[in-house]
């Protein structure tokens, strides 16, 4: 019987800035968690350490940024990298799941609920984090 999962840890990609959301399958629903500081790609594990520890997922997603086209980038291969790099310090299984259009939306998200002063870097690639869980939501809802 194929495991089934019940806490998502969701990842929005970047060098500079990290999002991070977390979900649960029971209710489909994901909510933003924090904007972790980046060098080059590489957040403070401790602190992506501390998180896994405090929420206990199952399953963790990272955005994977392609071109519109679906080709793929140079920030394609460094997310790809962070997602093998998760797996092999947590153990956890990591998928990763076509992101376009996702700091697009959560802008628009943002802006509706609260215009210009809520469009921060950090509070951007929260809402797209928690939009990478959706997606995964919407794309397996059977599981």
């Amino acid at each position: 019987m194929e495991k089934k999962y019940q806490q998502l840890m969701g990842f929005d990609f970047g060098d500079r800035s990290i999002g991070v959301a977390v979900g649960q399958i029971i209710t489909q629903s994901a909510r933003p968690l924090t904007a972790l500081k980046a060098r080059d790609g590489q957040p403070d594990w401790e602190i992506v350490s501390k998180l896994i520890k405090e929420w206990k997922p199952d399953l963790l997603i990272v955005g994977c940024p392609l071109n519109m086209d679906g080709s793929e980038q140079e920030l394609t291969i460094r997310a790809r990298k962070f997602a093998k790099r998760l797996h092999g310090r947590f153990g956890l299984p990591v998928e990763q799941i076509d992101e376009r259009l996702t700091t697009v939306e959560a802008k628009s998200r943002l802006f509706e609920e609260g215009g210009y002063r809520a469009l921060s870097k950090g509070a951007v690639d929260n809402a797209s984090a928690v939009i990478i869980l959706e997606s995964w939501f919407s794309e397996n809802a059977e599981v």
